[in-house]
């Protein structure tokens, strides 16, 4: 899935395989949840500035792709 993301990259020696972002190691997961806490672009831009928001974006398209190919099964209770 990483090579429709190309901004988003898998290296088993960096973070374990987290993806993250190319030339970085922040990971998807992280800059996620940065946004779930109610942090804006131009926060994380300032905070971290080896990132874009290009880069945010493909975080979030990111996980929109493994969340559209996630198979939930309902439970039978």
């Amino acid at each position: 899935m990483a090579s429709k993301h190309p901004r988003i990259t898998l290296d088993p020696e960096v973070l374990a395989g987290k993806p993250v972002v190319r030339g970085t190691r922040l990971a998807v997961e992280f800059v996620i949840g940065l946004l779930a806490d109610g942090w804006s672009q131009a926060d994380i831009a300032k905070n971290y500035p080896g990132i874009t928001r290009d880069d945010i974006i493909a975080c979030l398209a990111y996980a929109r792709d493994v969340l559209s190919s996630e198979k939930v099964f309902p439970s039978a209770a």
